[in-house]
């Protein structure tokens, strides 16, 4: 087979898979089909008497308008501030609409005290059974905001519907007239709160000017603010003045110690610049320059003691000395110079010290001035506030305005919002169906009982070899109902199938041995017995049938044969092989009964005289079919099973839970039984043909 065939044969097969997995849940279905109609039939029939049944509940609706903000009558602030808090305002405003003390309110003003349904209860005080009204009237109020605006729809809802109607108006125009009163009441309070903060600040006002008018009595009547500045403008003129004087006192400072260098160098002094450039002495350095040079000129011509040498030198003399005396001048006026400098400096710096002290000393008096004149002003601006806010808080209050007024005004309902007929039926019967089928699959689940080949092969591990139609108890009576014409094809083949798969179960060897056994009474193995050795018998085969169970036989009554001698008898040694066998109207069908019944039926078929027996019985047939009690119920299946060429196990549907009947099989195994297989006994094919249906095609087609 190429790769594309083998996965097309994997995919039929997963089909195939799929198709029987849904196959399986309908089938559960159509089994308990009575089941899942009766609860179907009783939640749609409940839904209906209620729907039927039910009072009619009417919906009246008004729509309101909640604005955040109040309508803008006056151009200042209000008391309440919405658009602090907007973020939970609405979610405020629905709450009270749904408060107890908005719901008192509209039942004292309907005075529905006394009317159904909120009950009888006193109009005055809070009693328990004004409470008990309270609760009721709050169970019909919903609250339904429209999505992305400041619309809010409120219902009530009642069986009277002019009743549901008055109250939601009501409810409406007692919320309106709620939140206007609230209002009111705030700025009411918040007047009156800031009167009395008026008259107290009004003489703090007034202490506080008291104490600044003394101040200025005792420290003179100017300001200290126009002190201030006078002060300050001096000492801006003195520390200009300073700083001149310490830079002509450094100027001259800086020509006096050049002064000192040059003295002892009468050369070098006449150099200095204010020397050099003095006019008087330029003067007479010229003029002695003209007196040297003529003595020069003469004492070339005259010799030192001439008159005229001796006058020149006396004109030299004298010039030098006024040389000399214009120099000395010079100096002592540089000296004077630098001395009224340093002089100077000091006495404007320490002018500007005394008036830094005079500014210090002014600053402290504008401190103190300045800490009393700001307390005058801030209690005039906190006075001056709290006059212009108890102004607008009066007119407030004055104002009866809302920021909530109603849309619609809600009308009668003409058609009741419940009972919904027409959905509640649709959800009875969704609901049934819903809740049929879970019930059924829930009984299907808690139900552990074998009932299908699957289940055999699943939780036993055991080969199907096929499964027995459920027979009428008339025809299970006449025993192997293989020889009756009146047998129903289905219980022929079912036996066939079953023959067959024993034989290729056997491998078609001669000699065989099986032990028919179920894990509980009841469960039809006796029937299975006798019907296989009849199958086996009608295939050509030497069969022998030998009923084991010695605690209640029954093959004897299935072939209308005597109970005694039997198996026990033989085992016992009180009856011959050949006095307890019996042929059977079937050829090649000889039987055994069980004999009378022993006080010890394991111990018997334990012992190595029915192995031996056995034995001999495998030679002479081709085929021993012995029948034996339940495994559960006793251990003569245990026994037996070990020395049997194999095990058909028998399971009753619907009648054996897997749990008991893997508990046999274990049981079973532990002794080293062989398995040939199991086989299901008494399918229901008519009650669960759709059950069945897929076994049942499937055993044919093998």
């Amino acid at each position: 087979m190429t790769d594309h065939g083998r996965q097309a044969s994997r995919q039929a097969r997963v089909d195939m898979s799929d198709e029987v997995h849904v196959l399986d849940r309908l089938g559960v279905l159509y089994k308990r089909r009575r089941l899942a109609i009766t609860v179907f039939l009783l939640i749609v029939i409940g839904t209906t008497v209620y729907t039927m049944l039910a009072t009619p509940i009417f919906q009246a609706k008004v729509r309101l308008l909640i604005e955040a903000e109040e309508p803008n009558v006056v151009n200042f602030k209000g008391v309440i501030d919405e658009q602090q808090a907007k973020a939970d305002y609405y979610t405020t405003q629905y709450t009270i609409l749904q408060s107890r003390a908005l719901a008192r309110k509209t039942l004292e003003s309907l005075k529905l005290w006394n009317t159904p349904p909120f009950g009888e209860a006193s109009a005055a005080g809070d009693t328990s059974a004004q409470s008990t009204a309270t609760d009721r009237f709050l169970v019909r109020v919903r609250v339904v905001p429209i999505r992305d605006s400041r619309l809010v729809d409120v219902f009530y809802e009642l069986p009277d519907p002019a009743l549901a109607t008055t109250i939601v108006n009501a409810l409406a125009r007692n919320y309106i007239d709620q939140n206007r009163e609230y209002r009111f009441l705030a700025a009411k309070d918040a007047t009156d709160w800031l009167e009395d903060r008026l008259a107290e600040h009004r003489q703090q006002v007034e202490s506080a000017e008291r104490a600044l008018q003394k101040y200025r009595e005792q420290n003179g009547a100017i300001s200290p603010a126009d002190g201030e500045n006078i002060v300050v403008q001096k000492l801006s003129q003195l520390n200009a003045e300073v700083t001149r004087a310490k830079t002509e006192r450094l100027q001259q400072e800086a020509m006096y110690v050049q002064l000192q260098r040059r003295q002892a160098d009468h050369a070098s002094l006449e150099t200095f610049g204010p020397i050099l450039t003095d006019p008087y002495i330029r003067e007479e350095k010229t003029a002695l320059s003209d007196l040297l040079r003529r003595q020069t000129e003469l004492a070339e011509t005259y010799g030192d003691k001439n008159d005229q040498m001796i006058a020149i030198k006396s004109l030299v003399e004298g010039a030098q000395a006024r040389l000399d005396n214009e120099i000395q001048k010079v100096v002592q006026s540089l000296t004077t110079d630098y001395q009224v400098a340093v002089a100077r400096e000091k006495s404007l710096v320490q002018a500007l010290e005394d008036q830094k002290a005079e500014a210090l000393l002014m600053n402290n008096k504008a401190i103190e001035y300045n800490v009393l004149q700001r307390e005058v002003d801030s209690s005039k601006q906190i006075y001056d506030s709290l006059m212009q806010r108890a102004k607008e808080t009066g007119v407030a209050a004055a104002l009866t305005t809302s920021n909530i007024r109603i849309i619609d005004v809600a009308e009668k309902p003409r058609v009741p919002v419940s009972p919904n007929r027409l959905v509640n039926l649709l959800a009875g019967v969704l609901a049934g169906a819903v809740l049929a089928i879970g019930l059924v699959f829930f009984v299907e689940y808690m139900d552990n009982r074998l009932r299908t080949p699957d289940d055999i092969t699943y939780h036993l591990k055991l080969p199907h070899l096929g499964f027995v139609p459920l027979l009428p108890k008339s025809q299970e009576a006449s025993g192997y109902a293989l020889t009756s014409r009146s047998t129903p094809a289905t219980f022929v083949d079912a036996f066939r199938v079953i023959r067959t798969n024993m034989l290729i179960a056997s491998a078609g060897a001669g000699g065989q041995s099986v032990l028919i056994t179920s894990a509980g009474l009841g469960e039809g193995r006796s029937l299975v017995a006798a019907n296989l050795a009849v199958s086996l018998a009608q295939a050509g085969k030497r069969v022998l049938l030998v009923d084991a169970d010695m605690r209640k036989p029954t093959i004897h009554r299935l072939f209308d044969l005597p109970q005694a001698p039997g198996l026990s008898d033989h085992l016992a040694g009180t009856a011959r092989t050949s006095d307890a066998v019996h042929s059977a109207s079937v050829e090649g069908l000889s039987v055994l009964s069980s004999g009378a019944q022993p006080p010890n039926p394991a111990e018997l078929l334990g012992s190595p005289q029915f192995t031996s027996l056995l034995q001999t019985w495998q030679e002479r047939f081709d085929w021993v079919v012995i029948d034996s009690p339940p495994v559960i119920a006793a251990a003569d299946a245990s026994v037996i099973a070990h020395a049997t060429t194999g095990v058909l196990f028998v399971v009753g549907a619907d009648m054996t839970s897997r749990h008991a009947a893997r508990r046999a099989v274990d049981r079973l195994e532990g002794t080293q039984a062989r398995f040939f297989g199991a086989v299901l006994n008494r399918a229901d094919l008519e009650a669960h043909a759709y059950h069945y249906s897929q076994y049942h095609r499937r055993d044919d087609a093998n």
